[in-house]
């Protein structure tokens, strides 16, 4: 199968009529975000999304979906851990992710309360479970790693998550997982052709074949006003955008990653950043 029709795309909604939608469209993963714990704290200074989605929204959720995945990010590792975790498997999660982790022991508890009860995501946020990414590949069980680009910048201290995107950092760690032959995942996507952000979806969608990602969320910016019309063709055009990119000589992909390199130095030494 190509690359593109291969690649898996996750959407975070409490929205049952979205849900249907994005089922329709050919979304693989579809589901809510609880993750709450420290979120605040790390983020509340800045324009990014925290949800407000609850448990309780997954059941009018499963019911729309046909052919997605069921989709959950908990909270991270805590003292309830292992309640919160029955009670998204009992609701029919298939897709767990477990946030902002600092150590291989809270990825290896994760790893044992799901118990191979779903498929377990680690998204690797933390400056220190990068460190660890060679120990992380190694638990039994780790079947896919994503790389979450707004919570690793600010535990870098750097400008902006497409600083991480660009980075010598981030192709190390992709890497160790992809040699590990561990599913990747890395940040998230608008959609295709869209020049109407102030770092053009395309120059972003190009480093995920770069990298050799196989999967990525469905950012805000994808739904961003004016909504798609046509859903289904939004995503057909992303995944023929994904399969386009694959197929490019590494010299092109390097130079789009250089375009954007090139592109945040400008923004961020004229203070637009």
């Amino acid at each position: 199968m190509a690359y593109g029709d291969e690649f898996i795309l996750t959407l975070f909604t409490n929205d049952p009529l979205l849900a249907v939608a994005a089922d329709r469209a050919g979304v693989d993963r579809i589901g809510i975000d609880i993750e709450r714990i420290g979120k605040h704290l790390r983020q509340g200074h800045l324009p990014t999304w925290i949800s407000d989605h609850r448990e309780e929204d997954l059941p009018g959720i499963h019911a729309a979906l046909g052919q997605a995945r069921l989709f959950a990010r908990c909270n991270p590792i805590h003292g309830e851990s292992g309640g919160e975790i029955e009670r998204l498997l009992d609701s029919g999660v298939q897709v767990l992710m477990l946030p902002y982790f600092k150590s291989a022991q809270e990825a290896e508890r994760f790893i044992r309360l799901v118990d191979g009860r779903a498929h377990p995501v680690l998204l690797l946020e933390t400056r220190e479970a990068a460190a660890l990414t060679p120990d992380l590949c190694r638990i039994p069980g780790v079947g896919e790693i994503h790389v979450g680009l707004n919570d690793m910048r600010l535990s870098l201290g750097w400008p902006s998550h497409f600083h991480v995107l660009v980075s010598e950092f981030l192709e190390r760690l992709c890497g160790t997982i992809r040699a590990a032959d561990i599913r990747l995942g890395v940040g998230g996507v608008g959609r295709c052709g869209d020049d109407g952000l102030p770092i053009p979806s395309d120059l972003v969608i190009a480093q995920l074949p770069r990298l050799g990602a196989t999967s990525a969320l469905l950012s805000r910016a994808f739904f961003r006003p004016p909504m798609p019309e046509d859903l289904g063709l939004e995503m057909r055009r992303l995944r023929d955008c994904l399969e386009a990119y694959s197929g490019m000589p590494e010299e092109w992909l390097l130079g789009q990653r250089d375009e954007l390199a090139a592109l945040l130095a400008r923004q961020f030494r004229d203070g637009s950043g």
